[in-house]
């Protein structure tokens, strides 16, 4: 009988203990990146292979100690109460017969009711704080936006001019208008980006007021894989719950005609340098698949020696040697005969608080402020040298930032200032009818990205994009941004059926054949 208690307890022990873990770390998971969509969630746990794992033993401290502190008073009231022996009591008359009721006496039946009580209440509570919820709702509905305006680059006219101008695109991770000064349309007193905020100035920028601004984002397109995807596809990252670990497979996205498929097909020699691992997220299958860029990432610079093999600093080499192999490169590729295309994925300012190298300063009292100024820094000084080279004259040079920061809680007293993602055209070979004003996506950043370099394109629109140089209103502009959010968190048949194609039903017969 001892021996089956025992079990009993340890049964509850067990069970109590992983809906504990499950509830902090949902619980973590809000602390750290505010309200986070459940797709994003997904993505990114079934995509790990080159992450930053800091993170993860940040969480799991999370959790030890609140369970260390829980289980200590629990425990500790479970001996107080054996040595004691308290009574908590109260009385029922049955039958003209009172009977005692201890609260504080353990039986099976209050165990078990107790147990479904807690149970109940965290996975309510797990469910509310990952949106769990509003993702399975989303995918009960069903959107038509596809279907309806997206326009599939390669059934248009893309009329490229005589000259072909190369592309050098810098996605600055993480980058906000938010951090240019309160003068110029930001948030802060002192800018945090001082020279970016000049060049923003001195350029084109796309902005949503009459000062500096830029491009909105939606749930799906809050990370740098789907920002990527955004910017380059005009589309959003839509994974469904049955086949989300979407990587491995033969092509990334196979039914978009992106950036750098276009490119490609009109003789660019396409490059991504990045300092982590590209595979992580998809990266590498994404941009070999779609214009058969070459990678350089943070294995490639270990194999080429560029750094030690067992060098590894914040997600594998830091954007002070980024930009120092960049000029390399780029001064190798640009003899070539061939336009090219050079795109750049900086790091340092990823959360949580971005990472300094020796040569940076500390200028404000907040650490993630300071890694800001230090990657300002950085890409001014990139796009100066870029400024004073021969090819220059026929180069255009973007700079944008990938998705708004996960830096939760970094900035404070937002009211009604919309946070928008930094973008400045630098070089462009059009000029825009209106560049203020304008509310936009990152999806419209892939036809102003073709625009910059001369290129005409046929009704000004590519995948949910709009060609900002032009004078056609945005999908924000037509239908509203609350309603866009909406329908793009919706399951579609175009989506899963044209856009992922053939690795969908990839994925599909992976599921079967486990479930087999």
């Amino acid at each position: 009988m001892k021996n089956k208690q025992k079990k009993l307890i340890t049964i509850e022990i067990i069970l109590y203990t992983l809906f504990l873990i499950l509830f902090y770390f949902a619980v973590f998971v809000n602390k750290r990146f505010g309200d986070i969509s459940f797709e994003k969630l997904l993505y990114n746990v079934t995509n790990t292979k080159g992450a930053n794992f800091s993170i993860v033993f940040v969480g799991i401290a999370f959790i030890v100690i609140r369970l260390v502190i829980i289980f200590g008073v629990i425990f500790g009231m479970y001996f107080l109460i054996r040595y004691f022996k308290p009574e908590l009591t109260f009385s029922l008359n049955i039958k003209n017969k009172t009977k005692k009721f201890n609260l504080l006496k353990k039986t099976k039946i209050k165990s078990i009711v107790i147990l479904l009580v807690f149970i109940s209440f965290i996975l309510y509570k797990t469910i509310d704080l990952l949106n769990i919820n509003q993702y399975i709702k989303n995918q009960l509905s069903k959107s038509t936006i596809f279907e309806e305006y997206y326009v599939d680059g390669s059934k248009i006219k893309l009329e490229f001019p005589k000259k072909k101008r190369n592309l050098i695109y810098i996605y600055a991770e993480s980058m906000e208008n938010t951090n240019v000064s309160k003068e110029n349309g930001g948030l802060v007193e002192k800018s945090y980006i001082p020279n970016l905020e000049k060049l923003a100035l001195n350029n084109i920028n796309f902005s949503n007021n009459g000062s500096i601004g830029g491009a909105m984002q939606f749930d799906n397109t809050s990370w740098t894989m789907a920002a990527l995807i955004a910017h380059t596809a005009g589309v959003p990252l839509k994974l469904s719950i049955d086949a989300n670990a979407y990587k491995g497979y033969s092509n990334s996205l196979p039914g978009v005609y992106n950036l750098g498929d276009i490119l490609k097909d009109n003789g660019y020699n396409n490059y991504f340098m990045i300092g982590s691992d590209a595979e992580f997220g998809g990266r590498k299958d994404y941009f070999e698949g779609h214009g058969n860029y070459i990678i350089y990432d943070y294995y490639y610079a270990k194999y080429t020696e560029k750094i030690d093999k067992d060098y590894y600093v914040w997600w594998g080499y830091e954007d002070k040697k980024l930009f120092k192999y960049a000029k390399e490169k780029i001064l190798e590729v640009a003899k070539s005969d061939n336009p090219f295309n050079f795109t750049i994925l900086t790091v340092d300012t990823h959360f949580t608080d971005g990472y300094m190298d020796s040569s940076c300063k500390e200028v404000f009292d907040n650490k993630y402020a300071n890694a800001l100024y230090c990657s300002d820094q950085k890409i001014y000084s990139f796009v100066k040298w870029l400024m004073k080279q021969d090819f220059y004259e026929d180069t255009t040079i973007i700079i944008s930032g990938d998705h708004l920061t996960m830096q939760n809680n970094f900035y404070k007293n937002l009211g009604s200032y919309q946070r928008t993602m930094y973008n400045t055209i630098i070089n462009s070979e059009v000029e825009p009818i209106n560049e203020k004003h304008r509310y936009f996506s990152q999806f419209d950043m892939f036809p102003t990205t073709l625009a910059s370099l001369g290129v005409k394109i046929e009704g000004d629109k590519l995948g949910l994009g709009v060609n900002l140089f032009s004078k056609e209103k945005t999908l924000i502009e037509k239908l509203g941004y609350e309603y866009m959010q909406e329908e793009l968190a919706k399951k579609s048949f175009f989506y899963d059926n044209v856009l992922l194609g053939d690795t969908y039903y990839e994925m599909q017969e992976d599921l079967e054949n486990l479930e087999d």
